[in-house]
Formats: C-alpha cells, structure tokens, sequence
C-alpha cells in the first residue's frame, strides 16, 4: 500500500504513554464499550467486563498531544485518516466535518461514550465524535485474526470514520431505532454500510491525493480479507464454536467483503444504502 507521501492532516490525539486515572463505577458506556469486545472480537462478556474492572473502572478524560505523531505507525493512522476525511469532504462537496481526532492510547483511556479498554478494540464513540485506536490492535489483527498488511489496517480506520460518516448522516440514529441484535438488525445494517463505505474511500484514495496513498488489487483483497476476519459467524464459531444469528451485531463474513467490494468496486456511497426498503444484505 502506498501512503508514506501521503498528507498528514495533524488530527491525531496522542495519549500514549500517559496512563490512566480510575474515577468510579464501570457505568453504563463501560458496559456498552464491552459488549463490543464480544460481538467484534469474540471475547466473552465476561472476559472483556473483567479486563475493564482491571483497569480501574472509568478513567477520566485524558486530553493528549494533537498533531501528527513522530513515529512511523502514528503517522500512517495521521496520513491514512487524513485521505479518509479528504475523500468524504470530496464527496459531501459542502458540510463535511471531520472526526474531532483520533485518539492513540495504550490500554485504556476516558471516552464520551464510557471507559475505552485496549480489549474492545477500535470504535468510533458518537458522543464526542472521536475515533479510539490502541495500535496493540495491529499485531491481534495478523495474529489472531490473520488480517496481514498495511491495507487491513487502513480498513478498520475507514470502516471506523465509516461511523461517523453515518453519525452525520443519521444512519447512526435510524440503526438505533431497528434494534441492536439479530442478522437484520439496525446494528448489522450499520456495520455493513461502514464495510461499503471503507470500500468508496479505497477507490477514491488515489484519486484525492495525487496517487500518494493508493491501493493495489493484491492490496484489496487484504481489506477483504480483514472484513472477512471479524464476521460474527466466523467470531462466534471461533470463541464458543457454533453461530448465532440472533446475535449477530455486524454480519457474517460473506456479507462484510460483499459491502466493502461494492464500496469499492463502485465508489458510490449511495450504492451502501443497507437501510433500503428491501435491501439484500
């Protein structure tokens, strides 16, 4: 993947390396945060509401350095959101506001929407419109999910401002008002128009930065490859070895790589409308 000449947009918050400061209860964000680490990364509820006690319950607001980072991987989580939000901004032509940042932070870390853990994984938090990334995330995406290359992690930073996208565009809210569980859920709908819009932006990356982040086709198939990783069928087989449609909260396998291949095969954000009267997921 192409990208070290890409622009880098200084939206990152950088909170490494600042530690934690526990004020309280786990609370009702903490919760929600957790059932994540289930449902993306199948970890058991349980497991992931132990690993959030262990860090102390909540953690108060922590406020990082904003910029771009020195190091090499802070600087391609900076240069690859920056040609997301510059794709969107192209797309919306007028009233795109990027996410506030992205937050680099190890193990856990205050958020909007309750306690962020490392074991929950990236997410967009709506409340203060900011994506959360702990980069110990790379190395469980090629070891635990088999999820290689640079383009995979790009993936899981597009799908995310994916998400925010929706938040302004009030897929977010229509999502919550079809429920969060089950292979048709508003949840589900969600996650795989976030899929389909990591797609547009792969096929508009080069295009809005002068060919300086690009994606190759072998470079595709390792964002397919990743979408593919974190199906519910695949996560749920995986951690208590049998599937559960009724639970699902993203898609299986096969859904997740046929919305990102129409994002990308098409580049048309109109074509990710999941929420469609008839819509074939």
């Amino acid at each position: 993947m192409e990208w070290e000449d890409g622009r880098s947009g200084g939206g990152i918050e950088d909170r490494r390396g600042l530690g934690s400061v526990a004020t309280g209860g786990l609370g009702v964000g903490g919760v929600v945060l957790a059932l994540v680490g289930y449902f993306v990364f199948g970890l058991s509820p349980s497991d992931t509401l132990n690993a959030v006690n262990s860090g102390g319950g909540q953690v108060a607001q922590q406020e990082g350095r904003r910029g771009t980072p020195a190091d090499e991987a802070g600087r391609f989580v900076d240069v690859v959101s920056t040609n997301v939000n510059d794709v969107w901004a192209a797309l919306f032509k007028s009233g795109y506001r990027p996410p506030d940042a992205v937050v680099l932070y190890d193990q856990a870390t205050g958020t909007g929407c309750g306690l962020g853990q490392s074991a929950m994984g990236p997410f967009y938090c709506p409340a203060d419109r900011k994506v959360y990334l702990d980069l110990s995330f790379w190395q469980e995406l090629e070891t635990k999910f088999g999820a290689k290359g640079e383009a995979a992690r790009a993936y899981v930073i597009a799908h995310e401002i994916g998400h925010h996208v929706q938040n302004l565009s009030g897929a977010s809210d229509k999502a919550r008002r079809m429920g969060a569980h089950g292979a048709t859920s508003g949840s589900v709908r969600l996650e795989l128009q976030a899929d389909c819009y990591a797609g547009v932006w792969a096929a508009h990356a080069a295009e809005v930065s002068g060919g300086k982040v690009a994606l190759s086709a072998s470079d595709i198939e390792d964002g397919l490859r990743a979408a593919a990783a974190v199906g519910d069928d695949a996560l749920q087989r995986k951690a208590q070895g049998r599937v559960v449609p009724d639970s699902f909260t993203h898609g299986t396998s096969a859904q997740r790589t046929k919305w990102f291949r129409i994002g990308a095969d098409t580049g048309d954000p109109d074509r990710c409308d999941t929420f469609a009267r008839g819509a074939e997921l």
